[in-house]
């Protein structure tokens, strides 16, 4: 089901956690398993399938942190710089820095639909280019995510694994939808990519999958049979040092 929820618009493998007794894992000690760069569809036939969990008690900022905050363990946090400034400086192209980190200005090529944006930031310009969730934060929260400790959610919000900068209008869009509801429509081989990051971010935090979601996931990855799953330090998901 389609949910739309304001929080989500500020948006747009390793041992096994002890995020289930409290504990909160080191950025070197991962979450959940070991991600490994095997075949997509291989870790997709691996994922629990159920269906959605309520959305009912669901806050973005309660229960995933802050917007970007810094003071998280995913790659790059306690860095010094917010997280949607990592992810501009990985994904964007002609980057202008105020400073060490904050992003002035750049060029998107957005795989999502094909465009290319002018990106400069002021109130008015920067919502042109989203951070987009790949597996949105209300989705995550519907499957499995509310099991999690906050330091762990705070961790998925914030995971390069899980980030991509994205057209503005289109990740709007996109709003809280599963693979089944919504996929890039430029490119077929961005889907697969897409699709591909979908299912290492579930792997690796153990999130689920519904019926319908592994039907267009399966649908997505069987054109792509090659398609392997990213890990953190493939080059589309590794930050700029």
């Amino acid at each position: 089901m389609r949910t739309r929820l304001a929080g989500l618009v500020l948006a747009g493998c390793q041992p096994k956690s002890d995020s289930a007794n409290g504990k909160v894992p080191s950025r070197s000690a991962g979450v959940a398993r070991s991600i490994s760069s095997g075949s997509a569809l291989g870790a997709l036939a691996k994922l629990a399938v159920k269906p959605d969990g309520p959305i009912s008690g669901y806050d973005r900022i309660a229960d995933f942190g802050a917007a970007w905050t810094d003071g998280q363990g995913a790659s790059g946090g306690h860095n010094g710089c917010e997280t949607r400034d990592d992810i501009l400086r990985r994904d964007l192209t002609e980057v202008k820095l105020e400073g060490r980190c904050e992003v002035e200005s750049g060029v998107l090529k957005d795989p999502c639909t094909g465009r290319t944006i002018r990106f400069t930031r002021g109130r008015k310009t920067s919502p042109a280019v989203r951070i987009d969730h790949m597996v949105a934060l209300g989705n995550a929260w519907q499957t499995g995510a509310k099991a999690l400790s906050k330091p762990v959610r705070e961790q998925l919000a914030n995971d390069p694994l899980n980030l991509t900068a994205a057209d503005g209008p289109a990740n709007d869009d996109k709003g809280d939808d599963d693979a089944s509801g919504w996929l890039p429509q430029a490119a077929a081989g961005f889907r697969c990519e897409y699709v591909a990051r979908q299912v290492a971010v579930e792997t690796k935090y153990k999130l689920w999958i519904t019926p319908a979601e592994k039907t267009a996931m399966s649908r997505t990855l069987g054109g792509c049979r090659g398609q392997v799953l990213p890990t953190e330090s493939s080059h589309e998901v590794a930050l700029k040092s």
